[in-house]
């Protein structure tokens, strides 16, 4: 496993928490009880406190107490068994650590710790005692000092609408680093507003938020399922005035996108569903209602490379933080390799260090549901090459959170679990950047080389993770059946008018969107002809196209045409281009054309020869090599020029359609962009050049 976070700064500062909150650990007795547990120590975090101890051999689990004390360590309250540890919630055996939550913070406990042999119990360790850590934020400071519905109530009501807006008003005006947009309009008009944070203060578009790399946290997708929006509006406050090195550092490499209710509707209903009754994140790829058509929007314009996605899951005999990366079988490799290693390389481990119990979604069973359907957000965000995992916050406590028939202490443990996970995504995002946008920039280039089968239905293994691991199951298979799988993959969808534009009736009534705006809102390419609309497969999000457009797919929007290639294997000769042309694995000895209203579309081919294009509907050049020089001007329609090795000069000029894409490309001379209606862009991908890169795409 690789954990290439720095971490002297932590250490100093957990150091310090400990010399503040426990003092000495109490001597034990001497001589100790047999099978008396020793070394006990606890460290305070926001919302739980970390108990670690030294192992008792032989022990099946261990048995967590917390008395509430006053300053002179006379009890207030009863003993209470809180905790269970068992070796199936951690990778580090040798260490056992547990995240002990539920209480309000700021109270002062004294904690013993127990081991158990079958049923038998062993002697308590000598007691620690202190006082948890308070809420965040001085109550003397302005900004510091606010504070949810959820808690000034101690966590007896969650945070209403009308005092989120006030809260999110409140955290904008007081703090330079936020500012509040609203990216969308719930199905009964509530705003769905999102933190864009930043340090000193965030960028200025959706644009240059996209060229910091951002992370995106999605808080509360189903009404009924609000702990992750509590936490987010915390973590929120936090980043918006902590002075801390750690946030200050974060926020000034980064800008942390939180959008903490798409579904106010279901919130305030206390729903699963929005007010019409739709699962939303049953919706991500369809995008039939406004709140999905709202995120999705939001990904198309801010482009975040990596995610979280919070949820609550009814399994009470699983692990507190059940997660999932996606699994769709048309996700990039990199992209499912890299949210992997995010859960099972950072999380599980920092889950054991701090004592919370990450595991695979379903952990003990239970994980049936919700595999590879693209229509889940975590799917949905790795097929737009994000990389990404579900949080499930543990809805009950069970048998390993004994004293959470309490609901305060049920929510509280919910919500700040959910907070710590978030913090730890925020981490590996500082700490693993470079290793998001390799992986990122991998799936993007395997994406618009159209190369490979397309699964319609069908999900990535999840291996158990090796002894001692967090669960003691992984969650099941969706296997594709053949009926699922497309061996041979078309080059484009071709649309008629009636099916690009025609009135749909799904969705809200008054609210519904054609293809046409909702393929806009993926950020999709397509190309006007004239007998309809061509969507290329050669784009990014290649692996979600046909599962919106093909008539195989399990949930489609249309049953387009499949465009097959045109042009394959050699070819000598001139190659003019008039109507849709599409090559795959063609070697073409010759130039190519582009005649006014032609497509080309071309990728895995080489072109020995000019590529000129004046005036075209259109142009896809993908992972192709072109010996000579290539000219896409005054086309009316998208340019796509991505991972193509060109031996020759390169020139992109006065383009009229959406921004062309020209990324990841290996040029041999010069790469000059001027007069396009929209200035090119590179997904951060960068392009190399020998000669000067000039004009509008003196930056890519």
């Amino acid at each position: 496993m690789r954990d290439r976070r720095t971490t002297a700064l932590l250490a100093a500062l957990l150091a310090a928490s400990l010399a503040a909150f426990a003092g000495p650990v109490p001597a034990q007795a001497d001589p100790a009880e047999p099978n008396q547990v020793q070394g006990l120590t606890v460290v305070p975090g926001d919302g739980y406190a970390t108990l670690a101890w030294t192992p008792v051999d032989g022990a099946t689990d261990y048995q967590i107490e917390r008395t509430p004390v006053d300053a002179d360590g006379t009890a207030t309250g009863p003993a209470v068994i809180t905790g269970v540890w068992r070796p199936n919630r951690q990778v580090d055996n040798s260490s056992p650590t547990f995240a002990d939550a539920g209480f309000n913070p700021g109270a002062r406990f004294q904690w013993r710790v127990r081991a158990r042999f079958g049923t038998t119990a062993e002697p308590y360790s000598a007691p620690v005692a202190g006082t948890t850590r308070a809420p965040w934020g001085d109550p003397a400071v302005p900004g510091q000092n606010l504070r949810t519905q959820w808690e000034t109530t101690l966590a007896a009501q969650y945070t209403s609408d009308v005092n989120e807006y006030a809260y999110t008003a409140a955290v904008d005006e007081l703090s330079d680093r936020v500012r509040v947009t609203e990216i969308g309009r719930t199905a009964l008009g509530r705003p769905i507003n999102m933190f864009v944070i930043g340090y000193p203060t965030p960028p200025a578009t959706p644009a240059a938020v996209a060229a910091t790399s951002p992370l995106m946290i999605n808080c509360n997708v189903h009404g009924n399922e609000p702990g992750d929006r509590e936490a987010c509006l915390i973590m929120a406050r936090q980043l918006a005035f902590s002075d801390d090195p750690r946030t200050l550092d974060l926020l000034s490499h980064t800008t942390v996108l939180i959008v903490p209710t798409i579904n106010g509707d279901g919130r305030a209903a206390n729903t699963r569903g929005n007010s019409t009754g739709q699962d939303l994140n049953r919706d991500y790829s369809l995008v039939r209602q406004p709140e999905t058509f709202a995120l999705v929007r939001m990904l198309r314009d801010y482009r975040p490379v990596a995610g979280y996605d919070g949820h609550e899951f009814g399994n009470s005999s699983a692990g507190d933080l059940p997660m999932l990366p996606p699994r769709h079988q048309n996700v990039a490799q990199s992209i499912f390799d890299e949210s992997q290693h995010m859960i099972e390389g950072h999380m599980y481990t920092q889950g054991a260090k701090d004592g919370w119990w990450p595991c695979p979604y379903g952990c003990n069973g239970g994980g049936n549901v919700g595999l590879s359907e693209e229509t889940i957000l975590r799917n949905t965000l790795g097929l737009k090459n994000v990389v990404n995992s579900l949080l499930e916050l543990r809805s009950a406590g069970g048998a390993t959170r004994p004293d959470e028939g309490n609901t305060a202490n049920n929510r509280r443990r919910k919500a700040y679990s959910a907070l710590w996970t978030f913090h730890q995504f925020l981490d590996y995002h500082r700490a693993n950047l470079k290793e998001i946008t390799s992986a990122r920039a991998d799936a993007i280039t395997f994406q618009v080389s159209n190369t490979g089968r397309i699964v319609f239905r069908g999900s990535r293994p999840i291996a158990a993770h090796p002894a001692p691991h967090p669960g003691e199951a992984p969650p099941p298979l969706d296997a594709p059946r053949e009926d699922q799988i497309l061996t041979e993959a078309p080059c484009a969808y071709r649309l008629t008018e009636e099916q690009y534009h025609g009135e749909r009736t799904d969705g809200p009534a008054g609210q519904r969107t054609t293809v046409a705006q909702r393929l806009a809102a993926h950020g999709w390419q397509v190309v006007k002809v004239a007998d309809g609309y061509v969507v290329p497969l050669a784009q990014p999000e290649r692996g979600l196209i046909p599962l919106l457009l093909d008539g195989q797919a399990v949930e489609k929007l249309v049953d387009a045409e499949r465009v097959y290639p045109t042009v394959t294997g050699p070819r000598d000769g001139a190659l003019v281009v008039s109507g849709v042309t599409c090559l795959r694995d063609a070697t073409v000895t010759g130039p190519v054309r582009v005649r006014p209203g032609g497509t080309l579309i071309a990728t895995g081919s080489s072109i020995t020869g000019p590529v000129d294009a004046n005036g075209a509907a259109g142009v896809f050049l993908t992972d192709t090599a072109v010996e000579g020089p290539v000219r896409v001007a005054q086309s009316s329609g998208p340019v796509v020029v991505v991972d193509t090795k060109v031996t020759g000069p390169v020139e992109v000029s006065d383009n009229r359609g959406e921004a062309p894409l020209v990324a990841a490309n290996t040029v041999t001379g010069p790469l000059s962009c001027g007069g396009n209606t929209q200035v090119p862009i590179d997904l951060g991908l960068g392009n190399s050049a020998q000669g000067p890169k000039s004009g509008q795409c003196a930056s890519l």
